[in-house]
């Protein structure tokens, strides 16, 4: 799914490089092409081949467009009045929606590389449910993919249909990054081997195909002299290797031969040391004489020694009584200063003491203050249930107010229908009386006429 969501990302802000030609035309033939591989048309005959160059030139023209889209939407300002509101507005809606897809994409990797960290120490459940919603959440990059699609074919269909927009957004080749000039390149490239291939006939195909059978058999030709060259060449490596074992063989006698030259350094070595040996013992004599003569210039040396010791010991008597002057200045400073600070030491005590009573009374003064914040806090509280209660018991009067102004009305009702019910009842007994009596009369009339 990422790799699907990744091919849709703009390709631009690259080099300049140069322009595409897109008519129908054979692709650059090589210096010395071999001829039996170059076609003998230049020009494309049948409708169907001019058709599917067409095609894949147009391909290449909407590739073109489509790498410039988001060089468009970054300089909206250098743009807008070349290309128009309705086109500038389209490619910042999909310039806005490619955006929104690549956080999408970038965001869910970056989720599914801290699932792949986690699944050695998290539990099998839980990661259960992670996989299954990074699941759901890949599958709702498919909508945003196709409106990143619909979003293309409408933007390049604006572009198409202005061709004077078309011809300006080609000429800035300069916002085409180099993968998408290297894209272009390689559809170019395809488009000419396509081009090669329509216009080589059946005849001209068996004959590249005999070619490449000829150049096949050469190279298996030289393929087998390869081989042969290889044979030579390791038996000139076998007689290279005997050779190198001779001069080794040179070379061990070699090293013989210099093991007997160092025998022969240390024989000459311990000759010369017995000779400096004796050379030691000559210069040992000479340096006793040189010892006696220095002895002498020791004892000078000492006397003269004791000379400036003399003169040194006066020299330290009158420093020591300069030092205990100094010393006697520095004692009387000293007890001035124990003096003055032992004074500092009791104002500071006192200070100390009148602190600590002051520091006492605002603790004191805090625990006072805690305790009345906790009973406000509490009074409040107390205040806030209190005229709950009240709302809920004025809430409960109004609804039995309610309530028994509704059964009142509901009985009231009640008694009028049924006051209504008897008076109607009665009515009728009085009607049906009336018509007994009536019809009692005519029967009585009728018996006296017979």
């Amino acid at each position: 799914m990422a790799s699907e969501v990744l091919t849709v990302e703009p390709l631009y802000h690259g080099p300049d490089i140069n322009r595409i030609p897109l008519r129908s035309q054979p692709a650059p033939k090589p210096a010395n092409p071999p001829k039996p591989l170059v076609p003998s048309k230049s020009k494309l005959t049948t409708i169907e081949a001019k058709r599917i160059m067409s095609v894949l030139d147009e391909t290449i023209y909407k590739v073109e467009l489509v790498t410039l889209l988001s060089y468009v939407a970054s300089n909206p300002e250098a743009m807008e009045g070349m290309l128009g509101e309705g086109i500038m507005t389209a490619i910042r809606q999909h310039e806005d929606l490619c955006e929104l897809l690549l956080e999408t994409t970038h965001r869910l990797q970056e989720r599914e590389r801290q699932l792949q960290e986690e699944e050695e120490t998290e539990e099998e459940g839980w990661l259960r449910d992670r996989r299954f919603s990074l699941r759901l959440q890949k599958a709702s990059l498919l909508p945003l993919m196709q409106q990143v699609r619909d979003s293309t074919k409408d933007s390049l269909r604006l572009l198409l249909s202005s061709p004077q927009a078309s011809s300006f957004l080609q000429m800035q080749t300069q916002g085409r990054s180099a993968e998408a000039q290297s894209f272009i390149d390689s559809l170019i490239e395809l488009r000419g081997f396509l081009f090669e291939k329509l216009l080589t006939s059946p005849m001209e195909a068996r004959e590249k195909a005999q070619f490449i059978q000829d150049v096949s058999r050469r190279n298996r030709r030289n393929q087998e002299m390869i081989d042969i060259l290889e044979n030579e060449l390791a038996v000139g490596m076998k007689r290279r290797k005997a050779e190198v074992e001779k001069e080794n063989f040179v070379i061990q006698e070699l090293k013989n031969h210099l093991h007997q030259v160092l025998k022969f350094s240390e024989n000459n070595l311990a000759r010369t040391k017995q000779e400096a040996e004796k050379q030691q013992k000559a210069d040992a004599r000479a340096s006793q004489a040189r010892l006696a003569k220095i002895q002498q210039d020791i004892l000078l040396l000492r006397t003269q020694f004791n000379n400036l010791v003399m003169e040194n010991r006066e020299a330290e008597q009158a420093l020591r009584k300069k030092k205990y002057k100094v010393e006697t200045e520095v004692e009387n400073w000293i007890q001035k200063y124990d003096t003055e600070m032992s004074e500092k030491q009791e104002e500071y005590e006192d200070l100390e003491v009148i602190h600590k009573e002051e520091k006492a009374q605002l603790e004191e003064l805090r625990r006072k203050h805690d305790v009345l914040v906790e009973e406000f806090a509490q009074i409040r509280t107390e205040r806030e249930i209190n005229s709950k209660k009240r709302m809920e018991a004025e809430q409960e009067m109004v609804r039995m107010a309610r309530a028994a102004t509704l059964i009142q009305a509901v009985w009231k009702g009640y008694l009028v229908r049924s006051m209504l019910r008897s008076k109607k009842k009665k009515r009728s007994k009085a009607k049906g009386k009336d018509k007994e009596k009536a019809k009692g009369k005519g029967r009585g009339k009728g018996k006296g006429k017979k």
